[in-house]
């Protein structure tokens, strides 16, 4: 039976997503992702060469992933973020995987040419709309753009105990609210 490459990668990936979301880089093993993805580790070392290697991988996969399905759209960053909390609630390994990766490499974690790639693309977004006078300049667009990923990342978790969380929709406006209260002019 002919093997499927491009398939056997991508179930790699995805196992090797929730397994990465789930015990970080020190403590994810190669053996448990390729059972999960039904092939051997000499496979993964084939197609990734390291651990440390499938891990910027699959971080890669999933900046890809919220900057092709949440594009920056600079003219309306309050509903941009929104729409950026909506994605991270939807897939929540994003922010696990970005913690993992800060706490594992010095704090700062890796910046592959992805990353750099994506990031520097929304800061110079950022910039024009300041530029435009459609964002405030009193912050530089880097940190506005981090300020928004927090805000967006935020999970509104820490609700009185007994209380119900904010619905979808109220979490959605307060995310706006927040990031229009940090971007005027």
């Amino acid at each position: 039976m002919r093997r499927d490459a491009t398939a056997t990668r991508q179930r790699i990936l995805e196992e090797a997503t929730a397994e990465f979301a789930r015990y970080g880089i020190a403590g994810a093993r190669v053996d448990r992702i390729a059972r999960m993805a039904g092939c051997n580790k000499a496979m993964i070392y084939a197609y990734f060469l390291s651990k440390d290697q499938l891990f910027d991988a699959v971080f890669d996969a999933v900046v890809v992933r919220n900057v092709t399905d949440v594009p920056i759209d600079a003219a309306d960053l309050p509903g941009y973020a929104a729409r950026l909390s909506d994605q991270y609630r939807t897939y929540p390994e994003v922010g696990r995987l970005a913690t993992w990766d800060r706490l594992e490499r010095d704090g700062v974690g890796v910046r592959t040419a992805t990353i750099v790639e994506a990031n520097g693309h929304k800061v110079e977004a950022v910039a024009e709309a300041q530029r435009a006078g459609l964002v405030g300049d009193h912050l530089p667009p880097e940190m506005l753009l981090e300020l928004l990923f927090a805000v967006a990342a935020t999970g509104f978790d820490s609700v009185v105990p007994g209380q119900e969380p904010p619905s979808p929709e109220a979490r959605r406006q307060m995310v706006r609210d927040a990031v229009f209260r940090l971007i005027r002019p």
